[in-house]
């Protein structure tokens, strides 16, 4: 941490400040993208893994937030429905984490940003990607594969959410889902970069740092979020995720 705030002028701690309330605001929105949004953001400036390692407890702490605000009963609901998903993405989460230190970044980025923005931007333009009903076999694959970009980068929204649209499930309902998905994966993330080295006493400071603006962006996004109608909410969802993931193949192509 040391190192970190040596490098590091005021103004641009700031910044990363300011990038944590906007992941916070879209997040209370939307229910996503922060991960997107602060690994976009931070690693214009930051090393990747302190970038990384910025993301973690943010992450963890409003997923909480966003999971329980219907209650525990209501979690642990969801926790059952979606038990296939959670494990496959538990298990690939683990594995893949060991290897981000190996893999180069923009295999990383393209894996997520491409699949996701090419199905976004086609149900943008009125092609409706549904399922009639829910097959363990494909949350099974779509859980894995989050897990798997998860572990990478700490960003695995976008599958989850494709999945969750699909199956056009209700704005309250999907809330809670993706934050007890993204608040379990969280854990696991947290004491799999411990293992990876990621998470260590240098870089643990500044996590918790971007929690405080994080839980405020995400408070007041939930008052927006609260005024929108499904229909809306399913629109908003689409476009933050297209754009999140046209930046990161972006960043992929040019750095």
């Amino acid at each position: 941490m040391d190192v970190f705030l040596a490098d590091l002028s005021p103004q641009l701690f700031v910044v990363t400040l300011a990038i944590a309330i906007l992941a916070g605001v879209i997040k209370g929105m939307v229910g996503f993208a922060m991960p997107m949004v602060m690994i976009s953001g931070l690693s214009t400036f930051l090393p990747p893994e302190l970038a990384l390692a910025g993301l973690i407890l943010p992450t963890l702490v409003t997923n909480g937030m966003q999971s329980l605000r219907q209650g525990v009963g209501a979690a642990i609901e969801s926790i059952k429905t979606f038990r296939v998903f959670l494990i496959a993405g538990l298990v690939s989460l683990l594995i893949s984490a060991q290897f981000v230190r190996v893999l180069p970044s923009e295999v990383m980025l393209l894996l997520i940003g491409v699949p996701v923005s090419f199905f976004a931007l086609l149900q943008l333009m009125g092609l409706q990607i549904s399922l009639p009903k829910r097959s363990l076999g494909v949350e099974a694959g779509v859980g894995g594969f989050a897990g798997l970009i998860g572990g990478l980068s700490g960003v695995w929204g976008p599958p989850t959410v494709l999945y969750l649209t699909a199956l056009n499930t209700e704005k309250t309902e999907q809330m809670r889902v993706q934050g007890v998905i993204y608040g379990l994966g969280a854990v696991a993330l947290f004491f799999a970069h411990i293992g990876s080295g990621v998470m260590r006493a240098e870089t643990l400071p500044f996590s918790v740092a971007m929690v405080p603006p994080a839980v405020l962006g995400m408070w007041l996004g939930g008052k927006v979020q609260d005024r929108i109608d499904h229909a809306m909410f399913r629109k908003a969802t689409l476009v933050v995720l297209t754009v999140a993931a046209l930046n990161l193949v972006r960043r992929a192509v040019m750095g």
